[in-house]
């Protein structure tokens, strides 16, 4: 009977290892990690198109996390998407002429916004706003594109 009893235990503490680590992954994969609030300073970006960027997508700098999304929201006055990140407070010596571009890590994966440093003395602070800025690449407007420009050929070609 106390064999029994120990190999219940494992296993029970097996199932909850498991259930831990399945939490834990979930955590990360929703970027809800950081139950903490960071200090952190805001800054806003406009795009002629935010694409499929969402609220919590990654900012990051050559390559590492250095804040979030924390709002889009659309402009009526210059139809554009404004964007806007808090970024850690240790990553206050940002230039103010940074650029932000918004990119898909992988083929078909999230998008996140990534800033790429100037070199201007003056830099980011909170409320500041990023000027130049590079919209999302939608690949269904590429392939159009190709499609479009395909049979427009093929039409020139034809009448040849």
């Amino acid at each position: 009977m106390q064999h029994t009893a120990t190999q219940d235990t494992l296993v029970g503490l097996f199932v909850a290892a498991g259930i831990a680590g399945l939490f834990f992954l979930a955590l990360q994969v929703s970027n809800l990690s950081s139950f903490g609030q960071q200090d952190t300073y805001t800054v806003t970006a406009r795009f002629e198109s935010s694409g499929g960027l969402k609220i919590k997508s990654a900012v990051s700098a050559a390559g590492v996390k250095i804040g979030k999304v924390t709002n889009i929201s659309f402009d009526t006055k210059t139809y554009q998407a404004v964007v806007s990140m808090a970024i850690d407070a240790k990553y206050n010596t940002l230039p103010d002429d940074t650029t932000a571009s918004i990119f898909t890590a992988g083929l078909l994966g999230e998008q996140y916004v990534n800033l790429d440093a100037g070199g201007s003395d003056t830099v980011l602070k909170n409320g500041s706003q990023i000027d130049i800025t590079q919209s999302a690449i939608i690949l269904e407007k590429i392939i159009g594109q190709f499609l479009f420009k395909s049979a427009e050929e093929k039409a020139q070609g034809d009448k040849k």
